[in-house]
């Protein structure tokens, strides 16, 4: 004999209201829809550039530097990582989970004009700062006109 199902329409309509969520997700906060899935993150950074040197920001909250590995090869510079869910808290009966655990690497590629052994980084309050120098030839001078 065979059951009958009866059709709900509103269960339809919710899964086409989380799959239009997690596009939004997707699209406009990085690595929230990764976190949920169990795939890890990627945290988010500013990138910005003084004459002197490039500057990056990297919010890593709750991160120390021995969990952070920062890796400059062929002018491309790796930041990677994992945020570990607490061992303790494991046997709870959570409801809501919004909190990202997992690995993440996030590599960003420079000009080969970036100065790789004098590259400093510190990590204070959950922000990474990197300072990466330039080359001297990269650096904006002021040349004089010599008349005759």
């Amino acid at each position: 004999m065979a059951t009958i199902t009866r059709w709900d329409p509103f269960q339809d309509a919710m899964s086409l209201r989380e799959a239009m969520n997690q596009l939004f997700e997707e699209s406009l906060v990085p690595g929230v829809a990764t976190a949920r899935n169990g795939q890890g993150f990627t945290p988010v950074l500013d990138l910005s550039e003084t004459p002197d040197a490039y500057e990056i920001e990297v919010a890593v909250p709750g991160m120390k530097a021995e969990d952070l590995k920062l890796t400059f090869e062929n002018s491309v510079l790796t930041i990677s990582g994992e945020v570990k869910q607490d061992e303790e808290k494991k046997g709870r009966n959570y409801h809501r989970v919004e909190r990202r655990y997992g690995k993440f690497s996030r590599s960003i590629t420079f000009p080969s004009t970036v100065k790789g052994d004098a590259i400093v980084a510190k990590l204070e309050h959950g922000v990474l700062n990197l300072t990466l120098p330039k080359a001297e030839e990269v650096k904006p001078r002021q040349i004089s006109i010599n008349v005759q």
